[in-house]
């Protein structure tokens, strides 16, 4: 090949690059600065996420707090600290933080879209709890107003999200914080779960693995420095204290009068009746339309009609149909024996 024919290929080469870095929609050097001011509004926002949260739980919110929430340096901090300072959207005295008015009204737009995408994950999907914080957090950062205000409406305005924290509207009204923590509570007090901290991961998942969830019924058994002991449902439950201050409790509610002993309908022996009184609500979603539209609602008369060889699934008697539930879903269908009901 001679030399000219070279350098031409050469220069047609460096000119294709130059295009390829600086094309003004999709270059290199386009994506780049997109990608950086995209990570910036995501930690600006985490921060005034995490800022709105301690004032919620009147906790002071500084400097270091930040960093260690968001996983930065100190000197990163003050950077995010500088510009939303700098934007009206916090003031700083001495050194605790606050929201302004724009702020706060900021956060919330934000915490509203977190907890919208955790309602429609649960009611919606079949992801697990453990999988709807992140997806959530990956999302609150890319919704417009209008598409946040039409997946509220596709859901039904829901009031709260899947954890219990309340959701704010599109004007940004929320309910002050309510209930006190399991930690609180007295030997012999009966309660019902209305929130449970997702964050800490760590502290979440022990919460998660002992079956706990907004809705249930607790009673208290024993509280120190040491443990806190209820039972849950019939189960007996252990905790740390820092593991159950993320627990939030609030005045005994059932979805129907209980006239009787409080089971499950897992418990019902083959041949014995119960009546329903609601189900749990961490049944959601499809399954929870299902046993609806099976009949399993509450006031509903349901016998235990027979057993599988594992014992696992069972077939019900409801309403003149025989349907199969497996153990997992039958430990979520509270009921009173039919003896017991007066």
């Amino acid at each position: 090949m001679s030399e000219p024919l070279t350098l031409l290929l050469i220069g047609l080469a460096f000119l294709v690059l130059i295009y390829v870095l600086v094309k003004p929609e999709n270059g290199i050097i386009s994506l780049l600065v997109k990608n950086k001011n995209a990570n910036q509004k995501t930690m600006l926002e985490d921060a005034l996420k995490f800022i709105y949260n301690c004032e919620y739980n009147n906790i002071n919110c500084t400097l270091n707090s930040i960093a260690g929430n968001l996983n930065i340096s100190a000197d990163a901090a003050a950077g995010i600290v500088a510009k939303l300072q700098n934007m009206g959207l916090i003031q700083v005295d001495r050194d605790y933080l606050a929201l302004t008015s724009e702020g706060k009204s900021y956060a919330l737009r934000v915490i509203r879209v977190h907890r919208l995408w955790e309602k429609f994950l649960a009611d919606e999907t079949s992801m697990t709890e453990k999988e709807w914080h992140k997806a959530a957090e990956e999302i609150e950062h890319k919704l417009s107003e209008k598409e946040v205000d039409k997946l509220a409406a596709q859901i039904g305005n829901p009031v709260f999200d899947p954890h219990g924290d309340p959701i704010p509207t599109s004007t940004g009204e929320i309910p002050e914080k309510a209930g006190k923590h399991l930690t609180e509570m007295l030997p012999g007090e009966m309660a019902t779960i209305i929130h449970i901290e997702d964050e800490p991961q760590t502290i979440y998942s022990q919460i998660l693995a002992e079956g706990l969830y907004p809705g249930m019924q607790i009673r208290m058994i024993e509280v120190n420095d040491k443990r806190v002991k209820f039972e849950a449902n019939g189960e007996e439950c252990i905790l740390s204290p820092l593991i159950a201050k993320s627990i939030t409790i609030g005045p005994l509610k059932f979805e129907k009068p209980v006239e009787g002993k409080l089971r499950t309908l897992s418990n019902l022996k083959v041949g014995e009746k119960g009546i329903v009184l609601g189900i749990a609500k961490s049944l959601r979603g499809q399954q929870r339309r299902r046993l609806m539209d099976l009949g399993i609602v509450p006031g509903t008369e349901i016998e235990a009609e027979l057993e599988s060889i594992s014992g696992d699934p069972v077939a019900y008697r409801v309403r003149g149909a025989t349907i199969a539930l497996r153990k997992d879903q039958a430990d979520k269908i509270y009921l009173v024996k039919e003896e017991e009901k007066n």
